[in-house]
């Protein structure tokens, strides 16, 4: 909105200059994400706490120092992330760029999703919210919808083709089949994040990280001159989205405030279906979905620890993991949950920057 405001001012007023350049713009979005969710952040937490008097419902299979250290904590914190992360992107990004509006209609649709199932279980005070099945549903269709609209907006073959890091000419064409992949691709992130989400502030840094690196892509793939020097495909339109990004991060570090051990609030599932499912839709526009699995590789253990449990103890009624996801295996071992959050944060960070690198070894 600003960029549009005052862009046409620039040949006039060299101050207004600034507004040409994203990284200004991107840099500007952070800091206002930030400064949004720091001036929200204790209103939306008090007003949560008065709709929920008993906060968040908490598993009885899980950890259970959870039901005496957690009890109370509200939950729908993603209200503020999503919140602060929405306002600043509308003021910095120029909205006249449809990749803008494809990101965010998967961040709010998904986050609608997980303000229902995060409303259910606090008003019929169980763990299960909606249904599996119908989650699974809302999901695909709404990251159908979006595959289909990011493919339309893209130019040429690549819209519709799977690339690589490091072999930066493999290509899979993948056709009319691309938005199922797409649709795949964002479900598979939202709900990976959903799973890391179970620890005070365990989630909300690695997708702080991922969000980091993918400014960073959406920079270069939107530039043609650095798309060309890193033998990167370029995708025109798609800088814009390092706004985006970026206020992401700004957004997750004002959340981080009120969501570090011991948490005044915790994410939900609005915030956790909505971030996973913006950095899915964010790694499609920017044909680096391969490298999101790297630079997320945290979640990906996640789930796929899930995935091993569940499958494992069906097969032979045996749990492979004390608990699944792997952060409950560490606390069921003895690991303090400061230890956990932290070791996995590095971690996550490690995987961010062998992400990073793939971007310029070939």
């Amino acid at each position: 909105m600003l960029y549009m405001i005052f862009r046409p001012l620039a040949d006039q007023f060299i101050l207004f200059n600034l507004f040409r350049y994203i990284t200004f713009r991107a840099g500007a979005a952070c800091m206002t994400a930030l400064v949004v969710s720091f001036l929200l952040g204790p209103s939306v937490i008090r007003w949560l706490k008065s709709v929920q008097k008993q906060g968040q419902p908490i598993r009885l299979d899980g950890p259970e120092r959870h039901l005496i250290e957690k009890k109370g904590t509200p939950t729908m914190g993603g209200l503020l992330i999503l919140g602060s992360l929405t306002i600043s992107t509308l003021l910095w990004a120029d909205l006249r760029n449809g990749y803008v509006w494809a990101v965010l209609f998967v961040t709010l649709g998904y986050g609608i999703l997980g303000f229902a199932d995060d409303y259910l279980k606090v008003t019929k005070r169980n763990t299960r919210g909606v249904s599996g099945r119908v989650k699974l549903l809302v999901q695909a269709i709404v990251g159908l919808v979006a595959a289909v609209w990011i493919t339309s907006l893209a130019r040429g073959p690549l819209g519709t083709a799977v690339t690589f890091p490091v072999f930066k000419e493999a290509v899979i064409q993948l056709g009319f089949l691309f938005p199922i992949f797409g649709a795949l691709v964002m479900m598979g992130a939202s709900n990976a994040v959903n799973l890391t989400d179970g620890l005070d502030g365990l989630a909300i840094v690695p997708t702080m990280i991922v969000a980091g690196v993918f400014t960073l892509i959406a920079y270069l793939v939107g530039n043609r001159i650095f798309a060309d020097y890193l033998q990167l495909n370029p995708v025109s339109g798609a800088g814009e989205l390092a706004v985006f990004c970026s206020a992401l991060v700004g957004a997750g570090m004002g959340f981080l405030w009120f969501n570090a051990p011991p948490a005044a609030v915790f994410m939900g599932d609005i915030g956790a279906l909505g971030l996973g499912g913006a950095l899915g839709a964010v790694a499609i526009v920017t044909k680096h979905e391969i490298v999101l699995m790297i630079v997320g590789g945290l979640f990906v253990v996640e789930t796929l620890s899930v995935i091993i449990q569940v499958f494992w103890y069906k097969r032979t009624g045996r749990r492979v993991f004390l608990m699944a996801p792997l952060h409950h295996h560490f606390e069921k071992k003895g690991w303090a949950e400061p230890t956990i959050v932290i070791r996995f944060w590095i971690i996550s960070m490690i995987l961010g920057l062998v992400g990073l690198a793939t971007l310029k070894i070939r």
